[in-house]
């Protein structure tokens, strides 16, 4: 089976442009999760000098989600009970701004999409 990208090249350009705008509450681009553990990633936008370092909601399933950097390339290697890949969420469309989704997830302990 063939591995599916985690990001497109649309959602590069929308992570770059997001960086580079003025507002800084933008909505998510990207939902990445693990299937078989509790991790989950909304990714807002990227660091213009360092294209792998994106920034957004991180929740490790810890129960204390968090906003900051994280390493596309560490998201990569990460792998849950089963040995399963980190996907992407083909069915997420935000529908509001990651400051909301960060209220939800800190009120309720974990990422809620």
């Amino acid at each position: 089976m063939a591995e599916v990208e985690l990001l497109t090249v649309e959602d590069r350009v929308r992570l770059f442009a997001n960086a580079l705008a003025d507002e800084r509450d933008h909505f998510p681009v990207v939902k990445l999760f693990t299937p078989d553990a509790g991790a989950t990633w909304l990714l807002s936008e990227c660091d213009p000098d360092e294209p792998d370092r994106l920034f957004g909601l991180c929740d490790l399933g810890l129960n204390c989600p968090e906003l900051g950097y994280v390493s596309l390339t560490e998201i990569m290697e990460v792998r849950g009970r089963l040995g399963l890949p980190v996907e992407r969420d083909l069915h997420f469309v935000a529908d509001k701004p990651l400051s909301a989704y960060t209220d939800d997830a800190r009120a309720k302990g974990r990422i809620v999409a």
